[in-house]
């Protein structure tokens, strides 16, 4: 039996003092030399557990093995009968905590780089030039409205119009691709590579539709006027805050406005684009997830001398990926743990110029499984900013739920819906990803978007419901 081989291939990064400058990618990905050596590590299990840990079922030891052997091109193949975004979800999704985490070698502390080596064939393939489109089915005569081109509606389309289905996408804003434009930065997440992967869809067939707001330009009983079946993808994009104090200060952003403006509204490309948007030299940012760390290294990148997070808990609490935590650190982003804001205050003319905060003390786990935090009286203390960021969450915006009737929500606004089969309580509708579960990773939309297109599929073909 050959040696295991538990030295995984390291990523090279744009060092920290030079990317704080610039909104390029961070991680610069690996050479086809590292990308074969990494590949090699992998001992071909053959009971692959990664499979299991993959929200879309990617066939990990096939495309993994092809790479090995030199076959480039049998990987990618390999890798898009289940993933029609790799170069997207081999950046922004967290591996460690899906695939990687149950890869035999985890255990060893060397999980073989899954990730990295979607992320390597993805881009190979991209440097190559024309894309190959794969077959599809016969025109079944049977149409699709998707409401929503993140994650979750671009695989149900693109799973859908492969079958033969004739497919409309909708899509709100002016720029397809959901959050992955609006919400993750150019330097985790550069912007050609989402219109890349959304081309690529257009051209196996589907119909795409800009400025398109379902629920004002057409309600969902509408679209079903003209179409067979609706699948409603349309994220969580309604900010929440705090309800304190001053939050109504100019200044005060939710991380939503922030990153929006900063991303599809190119803010990071000053001057070329001049995006109205606040440039403090002291911003803070509340929260402890992959959206607070994105916004605090943004603010670095807006020309920011100090970029601060303010976090509830502890280091070891926060829900973000330790790579991004590491990163923010490396770029030298001030963390404040076991502190949470009780208000902000302003100058005459209405500008946030201090956030108040209260020292906490962590007690006993709540239902998130963490411990819960509690505040320590009278520790409260002021700070000076001139840009708050608020990172705490969000709920689904309520226009579809609000203007179909029929459709059943929870307290927050989330479609109910089947977690199998993503069926909703009105028929011929579908929903999937963080319409559905609340603000989740781009992986999970598509492992719901792709158990939706099946069951999409089968009403289409059948008429049951």
């Amino acid at each position: 039996m050959a040696k295991i081989d538990l030295d995984r291939t390291p990523m090279v990064k744009q060092p920290p003092e030079e990317r704080v400058k610039n909104c390029n990618e961070v991680a610069l990905g690996y050479t086809e030399e590292m990308a074969i050596k990494e590949a090699n590590r992998c001992i071909q299990c053959k009971k692959p557990f990664c499979i299991d840990g993959c929200p879309v079922e990617i066939d990990i030891p096939g495309f993994i093995g092809l790479i090995a052997e030199g076959d480039l091109e049998g990987a990618i193949r390999k890798m898009k009968e289940k993933n029609v975004l790799p170069a997207i979800c081999g950046r922004v999704c967290p591996q460690e905590e899906q695939c990687e985490k149950v890869c035999l070698l985890a255990k060893q502390g060397a999980p073989i780089a899954i990730g990295r080596l979607e992320r390597f064939i993805a881009d190979w393939e991209a440097k190559q030039g024309e894309v190959k489109i794969p077959a599809k089915h016969s025109p079944t005569g049977k149409k699709v409205a998707v409401v929503g081109s993140g994650p979750a509606g671009i695989t149900v389309a693109s799973d859908l119009v492969q079958l033969g289905h004739e497919v409309t996408m909708y899509e709100a804003l002016h720029e397809p691709g959901g959050v992955l434009i609006y919400g993750i930065p150019e330097f985790r997440l550069p912007k050609a590579i989402v219109k890349r992967e959304v081309d690529y869809v257009q051209k196996l067939g589907v119909d795409l539709k800009l400025n398109a707001v379902i629920g004002k330009l057409k309600t969902v009983d509408e679209l079903l006027e003209d179409v067979d079946a609706v699948f409603i993808g349309t994220g969580a994009g309604l900010p929440w805050f705090m309800e304190i104090p001053g939050e109504n200060l100019n200044g005060v952003y939710s991380a939503n406005e922030y990153l929006t403006r900063a991303n599809l509204m190119k803010a990071y490309r000053f001057p070329e684009y001049d995006t109205p948007i606040v440039r403090g030299n002291r911003v803070v940012t509340i929260g402890g997830g992959n959206v607070a760390m994105d916004s605090a290294r943004t603010a670095l990148r807006l020309g920011a001398e100090e970029s601060i997070i303010i976090y509830r808990r502890s280091r070891k609490e926060m829900p973000a990926r330790d790579e991004e935590i590491e990163n923010a650190e490396e770029e030298g982003v001030i963390f404040h743990f076991l502190t949470n804001p009780v208000a902000y205050h302003g100058d005459d003319s209405g500008w946030v110029r201090e956030v108040e905060s209260i020292k906490m003390e962590l007690g006993e786990p709540d239902a998130s499984g963490r411990r819960r935090p509690v505040p320590i009286e009278g520790s409260n203390f002021r700070m000076p900013i001139d840009v708050a960021v608020v990172a705490i969450g969000n709920s689904p915006n309520p226009l579809i739920g609000q203007t179909t009737p029929g459709l059943e929500t929870q307290k927050w606004g989330n479609i109910m819906a089947d977690e199998e089969t993503g069926k909703t309580s009105k028929k011929g509708v579908w929903a999937g990803g963080d319409i559905v579960t609340g603000a989740a990773t781009v992986i999970l939309a598509m492992g719901a978007g792709r158990k939706a297109a099946k069951s999409m599929d089968e009403y289409l073909r059948t008429g049951e419901w």
